[in-house]
């Protein structure tokens, strides 16, 4: 594997798990108003800590490339259900974008899942 394959596999990791990472402080910050809206979706409030743990965590662990292929299936799993549940509303053009931009961060995860993390990763270090 080329340098240009290793830096566009770093450069993908780290692009598709920003949002996440970010997401997840802001919900650490705004904690009651995140819980509330959650909440004024039919997600019990309860489920925040392990929301925040799952994009946190989640993001991380992509971040680093460890364990990638289980930790990309899941966040791609839990992208489709949050976009399905906050972002059902498709005559609203912002709702639509929305769904459509989780989708396709959903495609990116799976694509990790087919791919791996790539050789700067902790996958590749233990598997030396």
């Amino acid at each position: 594997m080329n340098t240009l394959e290793k830096s566009a596999d770093l450069a993908g990791r780290t692009l598709l798990v920003i949002l996440f990472l970010l997401a997840a402080l802001s919900k650490i910050s705004g904690y009651a108003g995140t819980q509330a809206y959650m909440q004024s979706a039919g997600v019990p409030g309860f489920l925040l800590p392990l929301v925040i743990l799952t994009e946190l965590g989640g993001g991380l662990m992509i971040l680093a490339g460890w364990h990638t292929r289980l930790v990309a299936f899941l966040l791609s799993g839990f992208t489709l259900i949050a976009a399905l549940i906050f972002h059902h509303h498709t005559a609203d053009m912002t709702q639509q974008l929305m769904l459509l931009k989780d989708i396709s961060i959903a495609g990116g995860f799976l694509l990790l899942v087919a791919r791996g993390a790539g050789d700067w990763s902790v996958d590749a270090r233990r598997n030396r």
